[in-house]
């Protein structure tokens, strides 16, 4: 069988995706490029005699190299030389997509064309010559629809026969006029005298355009000062003719020539008018209703949450019950063996407390995969245009704080989209102010033991429930906080000019049940993984610290049950270091048993689930399955739950978050004012909310 690699580059918003996994269905891995972050999926396909290995490249809209996405498209194309690259387009948006299309013609390499979103293009009118227009870009054209899995054959049989050579390839120089021509052939010959090496490997032609484009990295690849000399004389040279930089002239040759290219080989079938997509867009994106209407889906997707999870995760609280009872009924009764209690309570008690939310995450994830894939997330950072330009941001930062609603980890990652580096480093300081999945279990363990499920307003159609209610609330708090956060880094820290940009919306598509299914599982298998794996270490580490050192039998001697489990707590490693923080807790309405859940959380947001778990469990019944929510209430007030929300949705970023800050910002001194600085923001915060609260009678 014979084994090739295929690239896959494409513009964000390309369904590039959608081809992926087209493609490869469920045989990828995931992983990171060497030596930087961006993530890097693969996948494989079997095809007739071929073994296709997909490479899924980041999503860009140049080989400019601007940004570590463009660079690592770029290094993996003209270092790797993958055998074949399919750049998907976007063929209802073809003359934008197709700059990226141009640049990958200019490297000569193995291209295949994908026009992705075709029936959305003929929807619209658009009807192509592909056979002209296939000559014209040289390079074969195949039209696809990645999501609903059509072209997939024609796409593979393409990718083959350019592969083995037997797919007719024109190379199409774009002419880039006679004053930059004459310019690169000066390079070009110098290039090949003193760095014949590195023309041999790219191309004199083609490093000659990137030196003159004024590319860094390419600059330093040659690193020939004769080279580097003449090629700031033709720079300087192209700027005197042209009074404008020779990059932004060589953009604009680029795009002439997709728009000649275009103009002979499609034709609009219907006059302009206008698309459904913006008949859609003058209501979800209007100045008045566009925020209102992102508020009540953020409600909708909540209340789903509530009414659907309840079920599945009443089954799994049983299911755990059910498995405590019956390994605990493995020893004798009134048996006190280290090995049943550290089964029923600290892995039992511990993990199952933070799987029987699964159904919740599952649901809360498929829900926003509906709205990425839909197209309306995109509309959202639009809607938020207006208010981060006021804050002194822009829509483009809240695509990264809109993702971190899944996990701050990625939405760190996903902030490298920003090029000002103010602008991104105020995003990266507040992105933990959105709820990430983790914390979610914190709230669906909170808000049905303390808020009962009342109807809070019934008018017409629209009923609002409490218990979507205090979640929306939560949510919405953090956005509040996060938007004045950045307002205040912006005045003090981080001031400087705010970078324009312009932000596309890709059109509306209806999502496939298979791509909603895959994005949901993904994230929840990741939740499982790190139930299964950090949770679960965690968990038993929590109740060895719970259970040691051992109280004398003298101290025990005399007490009840529950007297005697609270003693051994308040004896061991845990109940120390709970107490000893007590004092400073108990002003916003803590004890020393939310006080140690809290510093677990520190590792994980889900171990203060998994801490509580065990804290009440630890000696509590023979079976160890006392009803958590129970106890809770029985314990706090309403008030206290919801400073306790309140200091979880702030405080502390997770390990894993403030690891990537640093990463990602190179410093540890600004990992080190995130942590800090939102742990403070939520003392100040849930003390006020506790004081004013109990003020006012609770």
């Amino acid at each position: 069988m014979k084994k090739m690699t295929v690239a896959l580059a494409g513009n964000p918003n390309s369904g590039k995706s959608s081809i992926f996994n087209m493609l490869t269905g469920a045989h990828q891995h995931v992983g990171n490029y060497p030596g930087v972050t961006v993530e890097k999926v693969e996948g494989v396909c079997r095809y007739g005699d071929y073994e296709f290995t997909f490479v899924d490249l980041p999503g860009t809209y140049s080989l400019t190299a601007y940004s570590v996405e463009e660079l690592v498209a770029r290094n993996f194309i003209i270092n790797d030389r993958p055998d074949v690259v399919v750049d998907v387009v976007d063929a209802s948006n073809i003359e934008r997509h197709l700059y990226l299309a141009t640049q990958l013609i200019e490297l000569d390499v193995p291209l295949v064309l994908a026009f992705n979103m075709s029936d959305i293009a003929e929807q619209r009118g658009l009807r192509f010559d592909i056979e002209q227009l296939s000559m014209l870009l040289g390079a074969p054209i195949v039209p696809t629809v990645g999501n609903k899995a059509k072209g997939k054959e024609a796409l593979l049989e393409a990718i083959c026969d350019i592969a083995e050579g037997c797919g007719e390839r024109h190379p199409h120089m774009v002419h880039y006029g006679s004053e930059i021509e004459d310019e690169m052939a000066k390079l070009e010959r110098i290039i090949e005298e003193k760095a014949s090496a590195t023309a041999a490997k790219y191309g004199s032609r083609w490093l000659a355009l990137k030196l003159i484009e004024e590319d860094a990295d390419i600059a330093e690849r040659v690193a020939s000062p004769d080279v580097l000399a003449a090629t700031k004389a033709s720079v300087e040279h192209l700027r005197e003719i042209f009074s404008d930089e020779p990059e932004i002239v060589i953009a604009d040759r680029r795009y002439g020539f997709i728009s000649g290219a275009c103009q002979e080989t499609i034709e609009s079938t219907v006059e302009s008018r206008h698309s459904a997509s913006d008949m859609i867009d003058a209501v979800i994106t209007n100045r008045i209703l566009g925020l209102p209407i992102f508020l009540a889906l953020m409600y909708f997707v909540f209340f789903l949450t509530f009414k659907i999870g309840r079920y599945p995760m009443g089954w799994l609280e049983y299911f755990f019950q059910w498995a405590g009872s019956g390994i605990g009924g493995l020893w004798p009764a009134g048996s006190e063996s280290a090995i049943k209690l550290l089964l029923v309570d600290g892995i039992i008690g511990g993990v199952g407390g933070v799987i029987v939310f699964l159904p919740n995450i599952l649901l809360l994830f498929s829900v926003i995969a509906l709205l990425e894939d839909s197209g309306y997330m995109a509309r959202a950072a639009f809607i938020m245009d207006r208010i981060m330009h006021k804050i002194g941001l822009h829509g483009k930062s809240f695509i990264p704080m809109l993702i971190g609603f899944g996990c701050s980890v990625p939405a760190i990652m996903a902030t490298r989209i920003l090029e000002n580096r103010r602008s991104r480093l105020t995003t990266i300081m507040v992105i933990p102010l959105f709820s990430c999945g983790a914390r979610l279990t914190i709230y669906m363990l909170i808000i049905p033991a303390f808020f009962a499920d009342n109807v809070v307003l019934h008018a017409g159609i629209l009923t609002v429930r409490t218990q979507a209610l205090m979640l929306w609330v939560i949510y919405l708090i953090g956005i509040v906080l996060a938007v004045a956060c950045a307002k205040v880094l912006r005045l003090t820290v981080f001031k400087g000019e705010t970078t324009p940009f312009v932000m596309e919306l890709p059109p509306y598509r209806m999502p496939t049940t298979k791509s909603i299914f895959v994005h949901m599982w993904q994230r929840g298998w990741l939740y499982l993984r790190k139930a299964g794996t950090i949770i679960l270490a965690i968990s038993i580490i929590l109740w060895v610290a719970m259970n040691f050192p051992r109280a004398s039998a003298d101290s025990l001697a005399g007490l009840d049950a529950e007297a005697a489990r609270q003693a051994q707590l308040k004896h061991s490693v845990v109940g120390r270091l709970g107490q000893a923080i007590e004092p400073a807790i108990r002003p916003l309405g803590f004890d020393w048993k939310i006080g140690t859940a809290l510093i677990g959380a520190t590792a994980a947001k889900e171990v203060f689930v998994s801490q509580l778990g065990i804290i009440y469990a630890v000696g509590s019944t023979e079976d160890g399955t006392r009803n958590l929510r129970k106890q809770l209430q029985a314990a706090y007030s309403p008030l206290t739950a919801f400073c306790v929300m309140l200091f979880c949705l702030i405080a502390t970023p997770c390990v894993a978050t403030v690891a990537m800050t640093r990463q990602e910002t190179n410093s540890w001194g600004w990992a080190a004012f995130q942590f800090f600085g939102l742990t403070a923001l939520a003392y100040v915060a849930a003390l006020l909310v506790f004081q004013i609260g109990s003020l006012l009678g609770g």
